[in-house]
């Protein structure tokens, strides 16, 4: 299983959001620093989101994925506001592996199976986010910076890509984002399971090394570490080498 430390950007620093609450931010520092240090403890990739980007629907911070992408052979996969095919050509061309779409995976499907179509599905990673809808342990999949709904599961997110459009989705619990109570392994299982053709990434929750071993188990391709690595719950070269 892939192992991606997080770096999130929010006016030119690494912050960690509390379920993407942009009101419950806390300030970690200097994505540069931090990027070193991963690459330092032997990560082979690291996750970069623009939260400005995600939360005004344009990309904010570009220019300084573009630098982290010059700066270190650390290959990322960055993300946040890519709206338009142009916004997955500046990251790519940028330097960045990989880019991750996300309300536009969900709001115009057919846009971005052009874009997998162009650009290769190795290149792109579609986000699914999911919110509890208080029905029965239903949820939907959120748009725009978490801050509205998609108004769809995230089966029915998926069925709108033809069979093998997708390589990538990226699938986090908003419930467990940045709240330290452990992955939704359950969640992470029956996709893997259903959905075996996909590489499934998990974000959200993760706490202890024990998580890792559980999201490995349940079939996770790679997991997103955040808030857990920033607070020292345990040791980014131990999560690799596990």
């Amino acid at each position: 299983m892939l192992i991606l430390p997080a770096i999130d950007l929010k006016d030119g620093r690494c912050v960690r959001l509390t379920q993407g609450r942009f009101d419950a931010a806390t300030l970690y520092g200097d994505p540069f620093a931090q990027l070193d240090a991963f690459a330092a403890a032997g990560a082979a990739w690291a996750h970069v989101v623009d939260l400005d980007g995600a939360r005004w629907g344009a990309p904010e911070q570009h220019g300084i994925i573009a630098k982290l992408a010059r700066s270190i052979e650390i290959k990322l996969q960055a993300g946040g506001g890519i709206r338009t095919r142009a916004h997955v050509a500046q990251l790519l061309d940028a330097g960045v592996a990989r880019v991750v779409v996300g309300s536009t995976a969900v709001r115009d499907p057919d846009a971005v199976m052009r874009w997998l179509d162009e650009f290769g599905p190795e290149r792109i990673c579609c986000a699914f986010d999911l919110r509890a809808t208080g029905a029965q342990g239903a949820s939907e999949v959120a748009i725009e910076g978490w801050t509205s709904g998609g108004g769809l599961t995230l089966g029915d997110a998926l069925g709108n890509y033809r069979a093998s459009a997708l390589q990538y989705v990226l699938i986090t619990d908003i419930a467990r984002d940045g709240m330290l109570a452990g992955p939704n392994v359950a969640l992470i299982s029956a996709l893997a399971a259903e959905r075996p053709d996909l590489s499934v990434q998990a974000s959200g929750g993760v706490a202890s090394l024990q998580d890792l071993a559980a999201l490995r188990q349940a079939g996770a391709a790679a997991a997103i570490i955040g808030r857990a690595l920033y607070e020292r719950c345990f040791a980014l070269g131990d999560a690799l080498a596990g």
